[in-house]
């Protein structure tokens, strides 16, 4: 698995959250959203402009400025579709 942020993911990708490196505001603004270390993330698509991110955290789905994204470290899994 490689490590990177979840702004790196494109769409459709998934990773597990490594670490959430945040100030404490923003770190348990995160939480209660259900970013948690271990927890399953998919980038469901990217807005124009360096807008949000739109991201799927189990049935859950957020809007995530990417300023604050870039707090959320990711393990990217791969799958047997991306090794062909």
């Amino acid at each position: 698995m490689d490590t990177l942020y979840l702004t790196s993911l494109q769409p459709g990708q998934v990773g597990t959250i490594a670490n959430i490196k945040a100030e404490l505001g923003l770190n348990q603004r995160l939480s209660a959203l259900g970013f948690r270390v271990g927890r399953r993330v998919t980038l469901v698509r990217r807005a124009w402009f360096s807008g949000p991110l739109h991201v799927r955290i189990g049935t859950t789905e957020i809007m995530l400025r990417r300023r604050d994204a870039i707090a959320v470290s990711i393990a990217l899994e791969t799958t047997a579709i991306d090794q062909h």
